[in-house]
């Protein structure tokens, strides 16, 4: 069986963080794109030739989808995702997929009421730089893991929303907790700093600092801007044995961006160039690791698969909401001024029955 999935909504997230996957994704196909825009319905049918455009998540629907993405605007999300749900169909949803870990909560208990799978878009669990930190923290080369430092800064101004449901904190924000948070599991607390800046559209948070401590006695701590004209990608390991320290450059989305497709080369896609290789330093001296592959697509393989019962979700909302509830404690923490404790409710494990 092949998944038929419509991809609900074509600014940049549809257009080249999702379709592209999605097409070098095994068991998959891409079904249909709701967008009203005239100039994204242009871009559909210049990017995907003989691939349907719909009005309405409606009308996607009812052409017989057995998935849907939905990457349209955050506030809009909860609506789509129940809709959808209510539907029959199976739902990836984009980050953040709901405001608060609450919502996330509902909309999980939605799901497992419906029957259908409802998964979180952290396709960033799949970038070629943790992938890679990832492999040297499984191999023990670090002893005994201390902390973990990760450094996303964009020049990128432009596109920071603001508003209930912009900020960087909930946008980037959401995928740097998420891969510390599958990187080293559950975490404690939280102490965070938000920076302010006000827009003509309304107060947001422009840069980040959070740092978490995880059940398993290790710390992380991540921070990004978008407002700083800084490009800078970093990640540093300390162990008890080392240290490790990648400076990476986001290859898949540069590729992306340049006009590349997975597809058209799977076996080279997603690794980064030996000059950027991270560097493992240890008493026998440093060590160029190579850099793993990034697969974004390997999210699509597996929530496909995940449809047919042949395999897990790639990433159940129950992590989601996980990642959700450390969001909500370092916004908490910024206003606070002080360390909070995440919500230990932070799982899907008993579920509430959803509300009417």
């Amino acid at each position: 069986m092949v998944v038929r999935l419509g991809v609900v909504g074509y600014g940049l997230g549809g257009r080249c963080f999702h379709t592209p996957f999605i097409e070098a994704a095994e068991g998959i196909e891409l079904a249909g794109v709701v967008t009203r825009s005239p100039v994204r319905r242009a871009e559909v049918e210049q990017d995907w030739p003989g691939v349907r455009v719909f009005d309405s998540l409606q009308a996607l629907l009812a052409s017989g989808v057995d998935a849907v993405t939905i990457t349209t605007p955050p506030e809009t999300r909860r609506d789509l995702v129940l809709e959808a749900l209510a539907a029959g169909v199976h739902v990836m949803a984009d980050k953040p997929f709901a405001p608060s870990a609450a919502v996330g909560r509902e909309l999980a208990a939605w799901a497992e009421h419906s029957g259908r799978l409802l998964s979180v878009f952290h396709n960033r669990r799949w970038d070629a730089d943790i992938r890679t930190l990832a492999a040297v923290v499984g191999g023990g080369r670090l002893g005994e893991l201390w902390r973990v430092h990760s450094r996303f800064d964009l020049d990128d101004p432009a596109t920071l929303e603001a508003g209930p449901g912009g900020g960087l904190l909930r946008d980037l924000g959401s995928h740097l907790v998420d891969q510390m948070v599958w990187l080293l599991g559950d975490v404690r607390s939280v102490n965070a700093h938000l920076d302010w800046l006000d827009l003509p559209t309304g107060r947001t948070d422009a840069s980040f600092c959070i740092e978490m401590e995880h059940t398993s006695g290790a710390r992380s701590q991540v921070e990004s801007t978008k407002v700083n004209h800084i490009e800078a990608r970093e990640l540093r390991a300390y162990g008890s044995a080392g240290s490790y320290r990648s400076l990476g450059t986001d290859v898949q989305a540069q590729a992306i961006f340049a006009g590349l497709r997975p597809a058209d080369d799977l076996a080279g896609w997603g690794y980064e160039l030996p000059d950027r290789w991270g560097v493992l330093a240890t008493a026998e001296g440093d060590e160029p690791i190579p850099s793993e592959q990034g697969r974004h697509h390997d999210l699509y393989t597996a929530f496909a698969a995940a449809i047919r019962g042949e395999g897990p979700q790639p990433v159940p909302a129950a992590e989601g909401v996980r990642t959700l509830a450390v969001l909500d404690a370092a916004r908490a923490s910024a206003d606070q001024c002080c360390s909070v404790e995440v919500d230990a409710r932070a799982t899907t494990s008993a579920l509430p029955a959803p509300s009417h």
